[in-house]
């Protein structure tokens, strides 16, 4: 069934693509279908989007970005206007201690990706080769690690990627630049900073932190705790690519921020001061106190900052929620949702972590 209003989204089972997908059904009077094509590693989660079951306008395939045939098949099927590319490997510690995975994933399945895009963009009529976009979801980490005094990342800031997970981005970044000048793909990049709020997996910081705490675990804290992330509530980060997709200019890179950097330490005890507010009975109160220091991860980036200011100017987009506001939502998420975090920590995690990397990581912040 030809549907030339239609979107393909990969990974949107995951943290920040199910949060795009609850975002784009929630805008007013949307008709655009959508069709959600995720591998269902452990952080992809259906459980996230079960409001949208027997929602006709969605469609939930099960399948691997780099089975071409799958790909070439939904291109068929479904005739998108856009592809929006979440689907990635994206744990830092993971790709150190396995970073084979994220080369497959993060690099072939964009490959074939832009491959599949592009011999279906052939196919479309001048008309809908107007429309067509794909747009990639990617990450800061690619553009290296700042000096306390070095000015924010921007656009034009060279590519510095120092763990395996920022190499495997950066190198997609690429082919999805190169495919748009070599074969006029009409692609558009997004490079977010540090992204938080609800379905957040419990492997990275802020939500570890928030499940840690109220089991009364150690709060892992890596280093010195000084390293610096610009933090971004995802529900801002889904805006902000409805507008590029909507307006952004093809060809073009957009960096994505929230303008809130914070060190990790200021961050968890932060999120101490929150939990022992809207939770002063806990016997873990005060929380500060689980904090403990672990021995640094190789290669740990120091600081992270984004300048979006041409996304700001030129689209017209800002951040709607402060690093205080968004953080609060998220702990409050998380208290309202204890059943989701029992499911997503069940012992299957535990069994995949073990048998992939061989014990489950304790801090991340990307």
């Amino acid at each position: 069934m030809i549907d030339p209003e239609s979107i393909l989204v990969t990974g949107g089972a995951g943290f920040i693509g199910s949060n795009f997908v609850l975002d784009w059904f929630a805008q007013p009077a949307q008709a655009t279908r959508l069709i959600n094509l995720d591998k269902l590693t452990y952080a992809g989660n259906p459980a996230n989007l079960e409001s949208l079951r027997g929602n006709p306008g969605y469609t939930f395939v099960q399948g691997d970005i780099n089975d071409a045939a799958l790909v070439a098949k939904l291109f068929a099927e479904h005739q998108p206007k856009a592809i929006v590319h979440f689907a990635a490997e994206s744990h830092v510690d993971r790709s150190i201690v396995g970073p084979e995975a994220f080369l497959k994933t993060n690099i072939d399945g964009t490959f074939t990706l832009l491959q599949a895009a592009k011999n279906y963009y052939a196919t479309l009529t001048p008309e809908r080769q107007e429309d067509f976009r794909f747009l990639h979801v990617s990450t800061d980490e690619v553009y290296g690690t700042l000096a306390p005094e070095d000015p924010a990342f921007h656009e034009k800031t060279p590519y510095a990627p120092n763990s395996p997970y920022a190499a495997s981005k950066a190198a997609s970044d690429h082919l999805v630049r190169a495919w748009f000048h070599t074969y006029g793909l009409p692609t558009i990049i997004t490079n977010c900073s540090n992204n938080y709020g609800p379905y957040h997996f419990p492997e990275k910081l802020i939500p570890l932190m928030i499940t840690h705490a109220l089991e009364g675990k150690p709060l892992p804290i890596y280093g010195d705790g000084q390293q610096i992330r610009d933090w971004l509530y995802v529900r801002d980060h889904c805006s902000a690519l409805r507008t590029v997709l909507a307006t952004g200019r093809v060809g073009e890179t957009y960096n994505v921020g929230g303008g809130n950097q914070r060190s990790n330490l200021q961050v968890v005890n932060r999120l101490c001061e929150i939990l022992d507010e809207l939770r002063p009975d806990s016997p873990h109160a005060p929380h500060a106190q689980l904090i403990r220091y672990v021995t640094d991860r190789p290669g740990h980036d120091r600081r992270y900052a984004i300048d979006a200011r041409k996304l700001e100017s030129e689209l017209n987009w800002h951040a709607q929620e402060s690093f205080e506001t968004g953080l609060r939502k998220t702990v409050e998420w998380y208290l309202a949702n204890s059943p989701w975090v029992d499911n997503v920590t069940s012992g299957a995690y535990q069994n995949w972590m073990a048998q992939n990397y061989g014990s489950r990581t304790e801090e991340g912040s990307k």
